[in-house]
């Protein structure tokens, strides 16, 4: 069997084809098999067993097809998958009968020596190789070597020759490293001194490298160069780095047909508007053979559970940052601890904590979960800061009778928060409730505090949210709105903000660009405070109340709401998603109940159509 297939008169010269790099099939493309056209194994030139009949002998014989640059694309991204499976025959029969050729010869020689730690073979290949840098085909970047400083990052096409010392960089490197640990420190530092430091190239790298001279055995070498060692795992990965150096016309990239599915998987994942699981990148935990589709019945559209303990107004809901329990506050003057059983996500009644003689209309927990801030409605001066763990109030703080405390956001290192109001008051207080500082004038609707543990954003009367740092006494604009902002909350990543804006809906800003995103469409909202958040799993969803009874749900990317939930019979304040499973979520609303949201059961699905009233984007 041959292995590029014999060439017959007027077919071209496999060897000008091979220097050229071309991954082009190696047949006669005019359509026509030519008499010296590839012989089969079996010695017979057709597919009837007749030895010596020509094609054209043989009215059932199709003519080649001419393959185009995708199929041939197709077939060595089939070959080299087939390859990494070991089978080779199969390979060499699909790249004879095709005519294509798998890589250059040159890359295949390359490949072996490599991988067989022949290095001096290996950078003689280079020089094979240097010709074929500057095929067409080439994307080449200046890509830099482990250890390579900022200021060689550059995306600027390399020249050749600068290509070339750093692939033979990277030989070297993994070169020396085995001679280290295979105890040869003579014939490594010879490496070192009379190949590496000639080339003149990552001088920084070479100081590190020679640092691993004093590694006392092999595994102190391998752990401070975060290497395999010797042998096929630390040679393949030198491999996938030099062929980035090389167009995909003369070495495909490593397993580039699983990169390709895996990115379709992906793709397919990200449209899917109730993919609401953890991204698997294993190509075994999806079929290929269908597209990724998930249901709205796995979707949190079902009541699961209706909390009906308060005996009014529920104002405000929040899941605590581990997902183990949900706060609850009430117009009432009650605070309710429900636990989350972590095999059914059924809640059940913790701790009631009472005293709040305003009702709760906010909850905030301590980034530990132990602590729990309640603040009532604007007419409230107070605020209570509750040990979860033991039920016990820690802190009952008020700076005047004529203060407004109806805001507060913990600092992320948990000694510290802000609270504010209308009023015109804005504090940083520790744990027992003292006063650290305080900003004057700043009418506070709404308060965040950022990751950085130092800026805090806060809601106005003016419309807006504006960012203050209390070390440097620093402030400035970041959002803008033309109508009140009733709340806000922030995303994980700190990136995103999303708006309850009076008479407009839910607003999605990007605060690092500080340009308005997106504008939901469907909620009904006045002048009522309503809460809504950022949920499911990476956060791709946004839930909020409405004042027509129902709880909105939006993918991210998407105005049109996926779901609308109904029934509650009156507004809806809050919505909070379980950070931790992201098929949970629940809504208070002022009929008095905590709705609890999940996925439906598998039985009675009419009943779930019925509950769950979605819609097509």
């Amino acid at each position: 069997m041959q292995a590029n297939g014999a060439v017959g008169a007027g077919a071209p010269d496999p060897a000008a084809a091979a220097a050229s790099g071309s991954p082009s099939c190696l047949t006669a493309h005019n359509g026509e098999a030519s008499a010296g056209d590839i012989a089969h194994s079996n010695g017979l030139n057709s597919s009837n067993g007749l030895p010596g009949a020509s094609s054209a002998e043989q009215p059932g014989l199709r003519k080649k097809k001419r393959l185009s640059q995708a199929e041939e694309d197709v077939i060595r991204l089939i070959g080299q998958h087939l390859t990494g499976l070991g089978l080779d025959q199969t390979v060499d029969l699909l790249m004879q009968e095709s005519g294509c050729r798998l890589e250059h010869p040159s890359a295949t020689k390359f490949r072996n020596h490599v991988m067989e730690g022949e290095w001096d073979k290996a950078e003689n290949d280079l020089n094979e190789l240097k010709s074929l840098v500057h095929s067409p085909h080439a994307i080449m970047a200046c890509r830099p070597a482990p250890g390579v400083s900022g200021s060689e990052n550059s995306s600027a096409p390399c020249p050749t020759a600068d290509v070339i010392r750093r692939m033979k960089f990277l030989l070297l490197q993994q070169k020396y490293l085995e001679y280290l640990e295979d105890g040869k420190v003579l014939e490594a530092l010879q490496v070192l001194r009379c190949e590496l430091t000639p080339l003149k190239y990552n001088t920084e790298r070479i100081h590190v490298l020679s640092g691993y001279l004093m590694c006392s055995h092999a595994e102190d070498l391998r752990a401070k160069a975060e290497w395999e060692g010797k042998g096929t795992a630390s040679r393949s990965k030198l491999l996938d780095k030099l062929q980035t150096y090389l167009p995909p016309s003369v070495m495909l990239p490593p397993r580039r047909l699983q990169t390709l599915l895996r990115q379709a998987v992906e793709l397919q994942r990200d449209r899917c508007l109730y993919h609401n699981t953890k991204l698997d990148n294993n190509l075994d935990s999806v079929s290929l053979l269908i597209d990724h589709v998930c249901s709205r019945k796995q979707f949190p559209c079902f009541t699961q559970q209706v909390l009906t303990e308060h005996c009014n107004e529920v104002w405000f809901c929040k899941f605590s940052n581990d997902g183990t329990k949900l706060a609850t506050g009430s117009k009432d003057t009650t605070v309710i601890i429900w636990q989350v059983d972590p095999d059914t996500y059924q809640l059940k009644l913790l701790k009631t904590l009472e005293g709040h003689a305003y009702g709760v209309s906010y909850l905030a927990w301590s980034p530990d979960d132990n602590y729990l801030v309640a603040c009532g409605p604007d007419d409230c001066s107070e605020l209570w800061l509750w040990n979860v763990q033991t039920g016990e109030l820690r802190t009952k703080m008020s700076q005047s009778h004529e203060d407004s405390l109806t805001s507060v956001a913990w600092n992320p290192d948990g000694k510290r928060f802000v609270t504010g109001g209308q009023r015109g008051q804005f504090y940083q207080c520790d744990l027992d409730g003292n006063l650290l500082d305080s900003w004057e004038g700043v009418r506070v609707q709404c308060l965040w505090c950022l990751s950085d543990g130092k800026t805090v954003l806060a809601s106005d009367t003016h419309q807006r949210i504006r960012g203050y740092n209390f070390e440097d006494l620093t402030d400035r604009n970041i959002v803008q709105e033309d109508h009140p902002i009733m709340s806000f909350t922030i995303s994980r990543n700190g990136r995103l903000a999303l708006l309850n804006v009076a008479t407009q809906g839910v607003h999605l800003w990007d605060l690092q660009d500080r340009v308005l995103v997106r504008k939901y469409q469907g909620v009904t909202q006045g002048f009522y405070t309503i809460h809504s958040c950022f949920g499911g799993h990476n956060e791709d969803f946004i839930a909020s109340g409405s004042e027509d009874h129902k709880v909105y749900v939006w993918h991210k990317r998407s105005e049109l709401p996926i779901a609308e939930l109904t029934g509650h019979t009156r507004t809806v304040n809050c919505v909070s998603w379980n950070p931790q499973i992201p098929s949970l979520m629940a809504s208070a609303s002022d009929d008095g109940t905590v709705r609890i949201w999940g996925p439906a059961p598998y039985v009675d699905n009419q009943e779930f159509e019925e509950e769950c009233s979605s819609m097509d984007s």
